[in-house]
């Protein structure tokens, strides 16, 4: 049996990212909580696994050659976990190709527009109009990509779940905090709708879930997560 990989992790959409990778791919991991709230990534010894001051990170203890390794940057750790254990990275080169591409996108795209629109819309302590209109309709304008995108495959990068779909998904599942909506992106719910229906995304989006401000008021996530048992 493998050796537990050390997890560095909060309950956020880049946090799901690995918990759910790990769950999927069937890892054994040890939980450690880098509370971002109170500033646990700034810890020197956070720093020196995750030198950029953010979470999430790894430690495998059985890395390449059998040495331990540490990383940062969910999509590195995606693509880690997706070459050690041969899963979720496509079946050929060219499926390949279509897993970076795709996680690529949300790393330089999705991610970062949606981050910005959670808060300017919803944690900003100023009310700025500008960004809060450019943030809002970048996240509505990446959401159609996507939706098109899902028009023609099953999921992300094919027919196939991946790694790419993990990323985008943490994301994409907050979408009404972002202010989006799925009338007019069809493709998109019914995506998001089979990633909910599987029981590692269940699992990974579980972990520390009561830490998540609005747990406790969010009765649907709750009915969700309540299918684990």
């Amino acid at each position: 049996m493998n050796a537990p990989i050390d997890l560095f992790y909060w309950p956020t959409p880049n946090g799901w990212k690995i918990s759910v990778a790990l769950e999927e791919m069937g890892l054994p991991y040890t939980t450690h909580a880098v509370n971002i709230g109170k500033g646990d990534q700034f810890d020197p010894d956070f720093l020196k696994i995750a030198p950029n001051n953010r979470m999430p990170a790894i430690v495998d203890p059985e890395g390449p050659d059998g040495a331990p390794i540490s990383i940062f940057e969910s999509g590195a750790i995606l693509q880690y976990l997706a070459r050690k254990t041969g899963q979720f990275c496509g079946r050929t080169e060219r499926e390949r190709v279509a897993v970076d591409q795709w996680l690529m996108w949300q790393m330089g795209g999705l991610g970062p527009m949606a981050g910005q629109a959670h808060h300017f819309l919803k944690f900003a302590k100023e009310d700025i109009p500008y960004a809060k209109d450019r943030y809002r309709n970048e996240t509505a304008r990446l959401y159609g990509v996507l939706d098109r995108q899902l028009a023609q495959n099953e999921y992300v990068a094919g027919d196939f779940v991946s790694i790419a779909d993990f990323a985008i998904w943490g994301w994409a599942s907050l979408w009404e905090g972002q202010q989006q909506t799925l009338e007019d992106k069809p493709n998109m719910a019914r995506w998001l709708e089979a990633m909910w229906a599987r029981d590692g995304v269940l699992r990974g989006r579980a972990l520390m879930a009561e830490k998540r401000p609005g747990f406790a008021e969010d009765p649907e996530l709750q009915q969700r997560l309540a299918r684990l048992g």
